[in-house]
């Protein structure tokens, strides 16, 4: 009995609904024709679950459209640099020398003679780069025409380097590192063996050398006051010294290092655009900081969490320093270059123009020709480098794997998102 009434139920909702199906076919078949009751139907079988139509399409929502749309583009595989390379009075020779060692196609430079360098020597920079084929080809080789005047111990060089930082970010949205040379520099690696390090690493790391035990430079750097001549005239002068002296900040902790870095493109942004206010508070304030350039950058990052733990504690160069307090560098002979070599850094400083230990580099580590750019993956085609390849074509050579080691080493602490800051 049970069973013939289970059976009968089972039968009645489709018996119901076909009766429901004939009703309107009928109706709408003598009044609107047979379109409009086939859209009545497919309205009718809308109303119930998919499950009664195995033909009936499963609804649309916005979640699927998003779990379907292409993901952002990605960055390149290979990582792109964005350089400045500065000088002054006599350094043009230094700074072409430098800019040749430094140049790929996928880069981006900012060269500057200061107001201090003669307007013949700017001009015939200017000539240089404009009749150079590679450069005029590719046309990411960018000189600051309207020179600044740049104290080495005053805020003007913090304001140089920002000036080329942001005249890049307009350039180009392409790069991921910004390094800082200045014309007494030299790469020891070529630049496929960089480019090839750096395309492993995070892009957000900022390699800056800092630390907070300031010590002697408490006393001589941070609480004196003074007033930078480069900021209000055209000939270069040391800079004056104000009384009395000011007391150590506490809304912030102070971080000194080095002059020379390479920094992420994030936090370029960060202290170019301005989002937050720390980057200008702290730029008012080391206007009266005696060599600035040696803690602008380091206190920015490290009183902001989001990019201290992204601040590797080096900045990729060799430098050595002549007896403390290790205010000068030791200019740099063939007597050094095994030394160099050993410290496996990217970059060395400073040297001399045209010091016989430069056509050292040049033959044993870069393998570039005198006058030439330095080969690599992008003219391998052509001997002179004359023109240009296929410039994500790398070449990487013994200096990748000495850099690689280095970076590995002091990256670790960073690639956990630990603060280096200390």
């Amino acid at each position: 009995m049970m069973g013939s009434l289970n059976m009968e139920k089972k039968w009645l909702f489709p018996l119901v609904m076909s009766s429901v199906l004939c009703i309107v076919l009928l109706a709408t078949s003598l009044n609107m024709g047979l379109i409009s009751s086939l859209h009545t139907i497919n309205s009718i079988f809308s109303i119930f679950p998919s499950r009664l139509s195995s033909n009936q399409t499963s609804p649309v929502f916005a979640e699927s459209k998003i779990l379907l749309s292409p993901p952002p583009p990605s960055r390149p595989p290979i990582p792109r640099f964005a350089y400045l390379i500065s000088g002054s009075k006599g350094d043009l020779d230094k700074l072409w020398r430098t800019l040749r060692a430094l140049y790929h196609p996928l880069n981006h430079y900012v060269v500057h003679l200061d107001l201090e360098s003669p307007a013949e020597e700017r001009l015939q920079l200017a000539a240089r780069l404009q009749n150079d084929t590679i450069f005029a080809q590719v046309g990411n080789v960018y000189m600051i025409n309207k020179a600044n005047m740049v104290t080495y111990r005053g805020p003007t060089m913090v304001a140089n380097t920002l000036h080329a930082c942001a005249i890049l970010l307009k350039r180009s949205k392409d790069w991921d590192w910004f390094i800082n040379l200045s014309a007494s520099d030299y790469p020891l690696v070529t630049q496929d063996d960089l480019l090839y390090t750096f395309s492993t690493l995070s892009r957000d790391l900022n390699f800056i050398e800092h630390t907070s035990q300031l010590g002697w430079k408490e006393d001589k750097r941070a609480m004196p006051l003074i007033v930078d001549p480069g900021l209000y005239l055209n000939t270069k002068k040391d800079i004056y010294w104000v009384s009395p002296k000011r007391t150590l900040p506490t809304a912030f902790k102070l971080f000194t290092g080095s002059a020379w870095m390479v920094l992420s493109r994030s936090f370029s942004e960060y202290i170019i655009w301005g989002w937050d206010n720390l980057p200008r508070t702290l730029l008012m304030y080391y206007t009266n900081f005696v060599s600035s350039p040696e803690g602008y950058f380091q206190t920015v990052i490290c009183n902001e969490p989001e990019f201290a733990k992204t601040a590797v504690n080096h900045d990729l160069h060799y430098i050595s320093w002549d007896i403390p307090p290790k205010q000068h560098p030791h200019t740099l002979t063939v007597n050094d270059t095994a030394k160099m070599i050993a410290s496996s850094a990217a970059f060395a400083r400073k040297f001399k123009k045209d010091d016989p230990v430069l056509d050292i580099i040049d033959k044993d580590l870069l393998r570039r020709k005198k006058g030439r750019f330095t080969p690599g993956g992008w003219c391998a085609g052509s001997p002179k480098c004359s023109q240009v390849g296929n410039p994500t074509k790398l070449k990487p050579g013994p200096g990748a794997q000495r850099l690689r080691r280095l970076v590995v080493r002091l990256t670790m602490s960073a690639q956990f998102g630990q603060s280096q800051c200390k």
